[in-house]
């Protein structure tokens, strides 16, 4: 399976989005997958507050894991991303992609009733995961 699917399924199956999106590339580091499920814990929803896309976090990890001894090198990769990720998805900003506020009992409400945990959650997790790797690729 690739890594796109390999992301989903986690995510469908009960994974936050950032464990999703950082999972599927830590072992590339030598990173155990428990602990990137560990380290991603507390980025999904927009890190719990609808703020930057968990899905985006999980892949920014990723790209620390690549690029991280090289400061420059990771404001470049981060620019990228959030420019080719805000480009596909109107933006990288939980709330906004949602259109409600999930930091809010309402808003998280509101996103399981629009079923959007089911349907829009999954599709910005294969975007971060086939962005990163794009950029990866270079």
């Amino acid at each position: 399976m690739s890594r796109v699917n390999d992301a989903v399924q986690l995510f469908d199956n009960g994974h936050l989005c950032s464990q999703a999106v950082f999972k599927v590339f830590c072992e590339d580091f030598g990173l155990p997958a428990s602990e990137a499920f560990k380290i991603g814990a507390c980025f999904g929803s927009g890190m719990r507050q609808g703020e930057v896309c968990g899905a985006c976090t999980g892949a920014l990890m990723v790209l620390g894991l690549k690029y991280g001894d090289d400061k420059a090198k990771c404001g470049e990769v981060s620019d990228e991303f959030f420019e080719e990720f805000k480009k596909e998805n109107g933006s990288f900003i939980c709330r906004d992609l949602l259109g409600c506020d999930i930091s809010t009992p309402e808003g998280v409400r509101s996103a399981r009733d629009q079923n959007l945990f089911r349907e829009l959650c999954p599709k910005m997790v294969a975007s971060a995961v086939e962005i990163t790797e794009k950029i990866m690729e270079k």
